[in-house]
């Protein structure tokens, strides 16, 4: 067995209170510093009514994502007459016809899961590399980090919308869910990073860090183990906002015609249609408008009672 192996081996028995019949003081000072953060933080998010406003609308949006024929109330988007076209919203028909003849409340409903799977998509490859990329340059530091981080300030000279159209434009991703996703995940994955590496550095220097890597434990399992999890609390704030700036990024992108194409169904494309009406047919523009801008809140304002509730400096 090598030195190594025989260091790790230690590390497990003293974790697991093996050698010395008490867990390892590190491992307790480093769950007693998450599990208190995270109590604290959610005593403090239940008393916050913009927390809660914000998690029902988010869980709202998410179902009409998943199931849209329940609140669609069955109507196909699909389906359209032009007899029907531009008709005005009614009792039967909340909120009317498009150009087209069809059901505008099914076409609103329809265009929340290609906006929330975008969202998601895009947010969840921004938080692999923030975190990847970050808790790289933080750890090690040196070269790797002075290299990586003059890549991100490249990245971040180009605007955010520009770099995405460029992108998109180019059509080596596509027009596709998955191709707008990367192209926004592309431009929007720096701050994340920039984020786990300030924290890194700074938990780092720690002394159930320093306790860690007297008892042999390797830089794999001290950077997985004991930093990362003390080092997430401002990423997911930040990946709790981006869902919502991502949305409404999709939107935008899709609205200039750089975005989803039809036949899909967008909030964007919506939008865009409707624009040219919006004198005759205000409720083309105003309904997917309504929808975006509360989806884009719900985000928003999780993500700041998130803050508020893990930043200590910023509770009454």
């Amino acid at each position: 067995m090598t030195d190594q192996q025989q260091a790790d081996l230690l590390h497990d028995e003293v974790e697991a209170g093996t050698t010395t019949g008490l867990a390892s003081p590190s491992v307790d000072v480093t769950k007693e510093r998450q599990n208190s953060l995270w109590s604290d933080a959610w005593g403090h998010l239940k008393r916050n009514p913009l927390f809660w406003i914000g998690a029902v609308l988010g869980l709202v949006f998410l179902l009409m994502a998943i199931v849209p024929q329940v609140f669609a109330r069955g109507a196909d988007p699909r389906a359209c007459n032009l007899s029907n076209s531009q008709q005005k919203p009614s009792a039967e028909h909340w909120f009317g016809f498009d150009q087209q003849g069809c059901d505008y409340l099914a076409n609103v409903v329809y265009g929340a899961r290609n906006s929330l799977i975008i969202g998601l998509l895009a947010v969840l490859v921004i938080l692999v590399l923030g975190l990847l990329v970050g808790a790289v340059t933080g750890f090690y530091g040196g070269l790797l980090d002075s290299l990586l981080s003059r890549l991100t300030d490249i990245f971040y000279a180009v605007p955010f919308i520009l770099g995405a159209i460029v992108v998109l434009r180019s059509g080596f991703l596509g027009r596709g869910v998955a191709a707008v996703a990367v192209a926004l995940a592309i431009f929007g994955w720096m701050t994340a990073m920039r984020l786990v590496r300030s924290q890194v550095i700074a938990v780092k220097s720690s002394d159930y860090v320093a306790a860690a890597r007297a008892m042999g434990a390797s830089n794999g399992r001290i950077l997985i183990r004991h930093i990362l999890p003390n080092a997430v609390a401002p990423v997911l704030v930040y990946t709790t906002i981006t869902i919502g700036v991502l949305i409404a990024a999709e939107a935008t992108l899709t609205y200039l015609g750089v975005g989803l194409q039809r036949p899909a169904i967008s909030w964007g494309l919506q939008i865009s249609a409707g624009q040219s009406l919006l004198r005759t047919s205000p409720h083309l523009v105003l309904f997917p408008s309504i929808i975006l801008t509360l989806t884009v809140m719900a985000f928003i304002m999780m993500g700041d009672a998130l803050r508020d509730a893990l930043d200590p400096r910023q509770r009454a």
